[in-house]
C-alpha cells in the first residue's frame, strides 16, 4: 500500500476517534450537569435526632 493511502487511512481513523471522544465527553458532562442541578440532600433538623448516651455496662454509645 502506498504511504499516501496509509497516511490517509490513519488520518481518517484519528478523526473518527477524536469525534467519538468529543461526543462521549459532551454526553458525560451533560449527565453531570443534570446531577449538579438537583439539590444535594434535604436538610435535617438536628433537634429531632436522638441523643447518644454511653451504656455504662458495655461502654458503647446508644440512642436514648
Amino acid at each position: 500500500m502506498p504511504p499516501v493511502f496509509a497516511l490517509a487511512l490513519g488520518l481518517m481513523g484519528t478523526a473518527v476517534l477524536v469525534r467519538w471522544c468529543v461526543r462521549e465527553v459532551r454526553r458525560v458532562n451533560a449527565e453531570l450537569d443534570e446531577v449538579r442541578a438537583q439539590p444535594a440532600a434535604e436538610p435535617v433538623d438536628r433537634g429531632t435526632l436522638p441523643k447518644l448516651r454511653q451504656d455504662p455496662e458495655t461502654g458503647e454509645y446508644r440512642p436514648g
